[in-house]
């Protein structure tokens, strides 16, 4: 994807956001994350996310921590977790922390 497709699909998707999250575009509290493929970071697009103060998160550099064979850990542990509810971030970090313990250890 070249520079100026990109810079054509970020207008559509603020359009997109004004129109279908109106509260969260009034007060600016939505984030873009996108990868870092050079027309993702090219001077134009960085420009046009400046002039319309848009808020990007930055996708952290590779780590070997989190090798590509551990992919599909994500996958099974999500399936464990659907559809239940969780009371807070601690309850989240307690049932993630069982279920992969219950696929690493589970012989």
């Amino acid at each position: 994807m070249n520079k100026d497709m990109y810079i054509d699909i970020l207008r559509l998707l603020r359009g997109a956001v004004g129109r279908k999250l109106r509260d969260t575009w009034r007060i600016n509290s939505w984030f873009l994350l996108h990868d870092n493929a050079p027309a993702h970071w090219s001077v134009l697009v960085n420009d046009l996310l400046a002039k319309n103060n848009v808020t990007t998160l930055e996708n952290l550099p590779y780590t070997s921590d989190m090798a590509p064979t551990n992919f599909c850990l994500f996958a099974r542990l999500k399936s464990a977790l659907n559809g239940r509810r969780f009371c807070d971030a601690t309850d989240i970090i307690k049932n993630a922390t069982e279920e992969l313990k219950s696929i690493f250890f589970t012989k």
